[in-house]
């Protein structure tokens, strides 16, 4: 039985046009202008008008988007975080290294903390951003590069020369995981193979490039899996599943709200969020004040601002395994299709405290949607995500959450489809509120 529904076939497409940050963000703007979302620049004098709909980018990988609240500048606001990137492999500058047979391999780098063997004998791509030169050495040009087709590959070493391969088999990320591009005719075409591809590829000269960020994607399209279609299967679910729910609650609401809509979606949460653009930064605190000024505040008023917000944080959790139920705590066992999944901790990993759990549990109740709590197992130590580091620039309310996945950092994650439903429901319930 495959029923269509819409949201789970546009994320579908989302995941597909949004093979590394770069182009998740690019994805968002083009939805955002459709829906009639006015660009920013941070540069630039704001000059905002209540109930208008804008946005901003920072570093090209991240992206605030936020409709202005009807009511006064210390109503406060409605946020919703999540983040733009996913673990994955960026290539190193002079990266091509010859082997026997004239074979090109890339030397990369392991971005995040990818489940490293998923990504053998895959078909994968390069995608990223390119620095061209500009009218001034302050201010190269920006294009997008995305390769659609299979470039690359990163070959198993075959069972017969490890036949313990199947009984542990630790992994080099210098030497194990580099990508095979292709055979060259002789060692001259090594030197500038992917910078000639690249500049081929945008039509432009090789001595016009400045720098690259380039990073490695599968290239197998998203898809529904299951007997009754009820999952979805992917790269980079975690955490663009997320960024979807978001955008599509944030454009499923209409205006005539006091509070402001804030849709706030951060690059580098995989490697600690440390960057100008990550959530450790000032930059959302930067766009609420300047929201506030425009509302003719001043700083009483974002203090107060802040202290009548709230945010939900959504990065998702780690669904019950069929296969290693003893890994989940005893008794919180977050199942795929049970709805969103409200995640704690003893030792403030996540930013939920029972305040918050409840608000986002009665929000969950007016949608319509179940919900379900994550617990880490007590032996085994959790991760953090956005919210709690968000907290340390903004001293925000607010509740850690998001849907449950099968191997999440796998180069191929699973999801169930009725959770990215509920979780739409519960967004754009909050933003409703």
């Amino acid at each position: 039985m495959n029923i269509y529904n819409a949201e789970v076939e546009g994320l579908c497409r989302f995941l597909d046009d949004s093979v590394c940050n770069f182009y998740a963000v690019d994805t968002l703007k083009k939805m955002l202008d459709t829906a009639g979302f006015k660009a920013l620049e941070q540069g630039d004098a704001w000059r905002l008008h209540r109930g208008g709909k804008y946005y901003v980018t920072k570093n090209g990988s991240a992206i605030f988007a936020f409709i202005v609240g009807d009511g006064s500048a210390n109503d406060g606001f409605k946020i919703i975080s999540a983040h733009s990137d996913s673990p994955c492999f960026r290539i190193k500058p002079k990266p091509e290294m010859l082997t026997d047979g004239n074979i090109i391999k890339l030397n990369t780098e392991v971005y995040g903390g990818p489940i490293l063997y998923t990504w053998f004998d895959r078909p994968l791509s390069i995608a990223g951003r390119v620095l061209l030169k500009g009218t001034d050495a302050l201010h190269p040009v920006t294009r997008l590069v995305r390769f659609d087709r299979p470039l690359l590959t990163i070959p198993h070493l075959a069972i017969h020369f490890n036949r313990a391969v199947n009984e542990g088999n630790p992994l080099s990320r210098q030497k194990d995981m580099l990508p095979v591009i292709g055979a060259v005719r002789n060692a001259v075409e090594k030197d500038g193979l992917v910078m000639r591809t690249v500049a081929e590829r945008l039509g432009i000269e090789v001595a016009d490039i400045l720098d690259m960020d380039l990073s490695l994607y599968d290239t197998t399209k998203a898809c529904r899996v299951g007997l009754n279609d009820e999952f979805i299967s992917s790269g980079r679910l975690d955490d663009l599943s997320m960024v979807h729910a978001a955008v599509s609650a944030l454009l499923n609401v209409a205006g005539g709200q006091p509070m402001t809509r804030v849709m706030a979606i951060f690059d580098n949460e995989e490697t600690g969020s440390g960057t100008k653009q990550g959530a450790a930064s000032p930059v959302l605190m930067n766009i609420m004040r300047r929201i506030t000024d425009s509302l003719g505040g001043n700083e009483e008023d974002y203090l107060r601002a802040v202290a009548n917000s709230f945010m939900i944080s959504a990065d998702n959790a780690h669904g019950v395994h069929p296969n290693y139920v003893e890994k989940q705590d005893p008794t919180n066992h977050p199942v795929l299709g049970g709805g969103p999944v409200i995640k704690i901790n003893a030792n403030c990993k996540y930013m939920t405290d029972a305040d918050s759990a409840a608000v986002f549990k009665s929000i969950c109740a007016e949608a319509g949607v179940p919900c379900q709590y994550f617990v880490n197992h007590s032996d085994v130590a959790g991760g953090s995500t956005l919210g709690n580091i968000l907290t340390s620039q903004i001293d925000l309310r607010g509740v850690d959450m998001g849907a449950a996945l099968w191997a999440m950092h796998s180069v191929r994650e699973t999801a169930s489809c009725a959770d990215h439903i509920y979780t739409i429901k519960a967004f754009t319930r909050f933003y409703e509120l």
